[in-house]
């Protein structure tokens, strides 16, 4: 709670110092709201918030882990996108300002305990995105991604608003505690199955999820590379988190109502996502599609309530997603999102190479890097209960290394056209940090 205070004044304090057009003192202090914020959350343990006692957000390690995991990665996304926001200077502390505001719905939806404070999250989150992804305005790609993500996320907003009402209407109350307590006792009403549906539509629209991906690939290809970045791993993650909390815990007395639809679904954007990955020439659509499955893989845990999985997961996918957008934010001599242009840059550049291949490689799931283990642990646990799951996902994983190892192969190709890259001193933390990640983030598993 103190560290969503902290960054809420940030944000205000950032859009106030932006008026004097000074990009690094926009950046200074965004980034010391934000590792004030990271600390404050780590050792929130330690000491006792004054705002403890409030109803509408609980705390937990579990909260803690998610919570430290957007904010790590926003200050990741924030250092990796200054080259790109520091050239409109009248606007850097705008954009800068708008994505720590959706960071604060992030972190709230990550630890909302009743359907009020979800909603706010969710809104807060989503509303300051509509914007951020429109901020290329003599770009047509860019107006139209803002546009058609806002009407889209409006149906889906309603949609979630009228499963919520469903939901109030059959049991009373907003409550989640309220509502946990009520089962068993009585069988719910049709009312609350019906809404029980209409919450989970809007959901697989904010994650990405088959039938209701077809926003995302244009999405991601119309926005710039740092508000990408922060789409496919912030919203993301707070969005599964907030998935996983209602479906494997709330709403298990209606699971005999969604399972099977829910099953469906993550089968067919294991192997969709993939497949359509494959078809494309560009590196935003190719990676949206891929998140489609790697989104489906992460849905594998709605069904058994395993969040330490889904973390571990979403820590591999999140810090290669990080690794793959820094690169193509440092190539802006480049057209970076075309994937004919990356011919050789691994083989030119041999530190980009590296780079390219153990985070193409996590994705893919080859040991020993963290995302096999984020793959493995998911997938083992869901063995005993979801063994055709598991089955269509170990198939959907081999296209999936097929399409990554393409990438690879293409970038490491001997050419002597290739451009010759120059990686600033900030891309270099952010790849080096996240490249640790992927190395080394499975010894998190030993303690």
């Amino acid at each position: 709670m103190d560290a969503l205070i902290v960054i809420f004044i940030t944000g205000l304090v950032g859009l106030f110092v932006g008026m004097m057009k000074k990009p690094v003192l926009t950046l200074s202090i965004t980034i010391t709201g934000l590792v004030t914020a990271f600390i404050l959350t780590l050792y929130a343990r330690s000491y006792e918030s004054i705002f403890s006692k409030y109803n509408g957000l609980s705390t937990s390690p579990l909260t803690d882990a998610f919570s430290l995991l957007v904010i790590g990665l926003t200050i990741l996304i924030v250092l990796g996108g200054f080259n790109y926001f520091k050239k409109d200077k009248e606007h850097t502390s705008d954009y800068y300002g708008l994505m720590l505001f959706s960071l604060c719905g992030a972190l709230i939806m990550i630890a909302f305990n009743n359907f009020f404070m979800f909603f706010l999250g969710l809104e807060i989150m989503s509303i300051p995105i509509y914007v951020l992804v429109g901020i290329k305005k003599s770009n047509v790609l860019s107006s139209e991604a803002s546009i058609k993500y806002f009407f889209t996320g409006s149906f889906a907003t309603g949609v979630l608003l009228f499963g919520i009402a469903l939901v109030y209407g059959a049991t009373g109350t907003f409550d989640l505690l309220t509502i946990n307590s009520m089962r068993g006792i009585a069988e719910p009403s049709p009312m609350f199955h019906i809404g029980v549906l209409f919450i989970l539509a809007a959901f697989l629209f904010k994650v990405g999820s088959v039938p209701f991906h077809f926003w995302s690939p244009d999405v991601y290809q119309g926005s710039p590379d740092a508000i990408m970045s922060y789409m496919s791993t912030v919203v993301k993650v707070s969005a599964l988190c907030a998935f996983v909390t209602l479906f494997s815990n709330v709403f298990m007395d209606s699971k005999h109502v969604y399972l099977i639809i829910l099953e469906v679904f993550i089968a067919i954007s294991f192997i969709f996502g993939y497949v359509s990955a494959l078809k494309q020439s560009n590196l935003k659509r190719m990676l949206a599609y891929s998140g489609i499955s790697n989104t489906g893989l992460a849905m594998l845990t709605i069904l058994n309530g395993d969040f330490g999985s889904l973390w571990f997961f979403l820590l591999s996918y999140t810090a290669a997603t990080i690794c793959i957008m820094t690169l193509s934010q440092a190539m802006d001599k480049i057209d970076s999102e075309d994937i004919s242009n990356w011919k050789g840059i691994g083989y030119k550049n041999p530190i980009i190479g590296v780079v390219i291949i153990i985070s193409f490689l996590s994705l893919s799931g080859i040991p020993p890097l963290t995302g096999f283990f984020g793959k493995f642990l998911i997938l083992s646990n869901s063995f005993q209960n979801h063994l055709w799951l598991v089955i269509i996902g170990l198939i959907s994983s081999v296209i999936g290394a097929f399409l990554y190892l393409r990438f690879i192969v293409l970038s490491m190709a001997k050419d002597s056209n290739a451009e010759k890259i120059c990686l600033s001193p900030l891309h270099f933390v952010i790849i080096g940090l996240s490249t640790i990640v992927l190395l080394f983030g499975w010894s998190i598993l030993l303690f």
